[in-house]
């Protein structure tokens, strides 16, 4: 049925619950599992009066989202494996459009499907710009299942 399955996470109690779904499916399909969280490019410095960090602040706070979403993924490999996944790869992207990133992993490793939490629209910016989830289900060629 399915060959590579992305789960995409951020580490929130709704993304671990996709993650088990994936997790879960893979080992009825004997599926890949790939997963993927999209750690957000951080500026140099703020406007609008806001504080300007420098370089060297900016790169350790790059480097500490960085460890840290590693560190997500990595446990989630490392629950496929303990529960008999025959293959999980680990994958850290940087960027500021995670949906975009999310899709376009999914198609340079071979996903052919992509299981990933719905989230609730929190905000009036959130309403306006519309959930990463939407974006990529309604962007993306490739299935998309959303855990609720």
């Amino acid at each position: 049925m399915y060959k590579r399955v992305l789960v995409a996470t951020d580490g929130s109690a709704l993304s671990e619950q996709a993650v088990t779904a994936a997790i879960d499916l893979s080992l009825l399909t004997g599926a890949e599992l790939v997963s993927v969280t999209v750690v957000h490019i951080q500026p140099y410095g703020y406007f609008e009066g806001s504080m300007v960090l420098s370089q060297r602040d900016a790169e350790a706070t790059q480097q500490q989202a960085d460890v840290a979403a590693q560190r997500m993924v990595d446990a989630v490999k490392a629950a496929a494996l303990a529960k008999g996944v025959r293959s999980a790869q680990a994958i850290v992207m940087k960027s500021n459009q995670v949906a975009e990133a999310i899709i376009t992993t999914a198609k340079t490793q071979q996903c052919d499907l992509i299981v990933m939490a719905s989230h609730g629209r929190r905000s009036l910016a959130r309403l306006l710009m519309g959930s990463e989830t939407l974006h990529v289900l309604t962007h993306s060629h490739i299935p998309v299942l959303v855990l609720r």
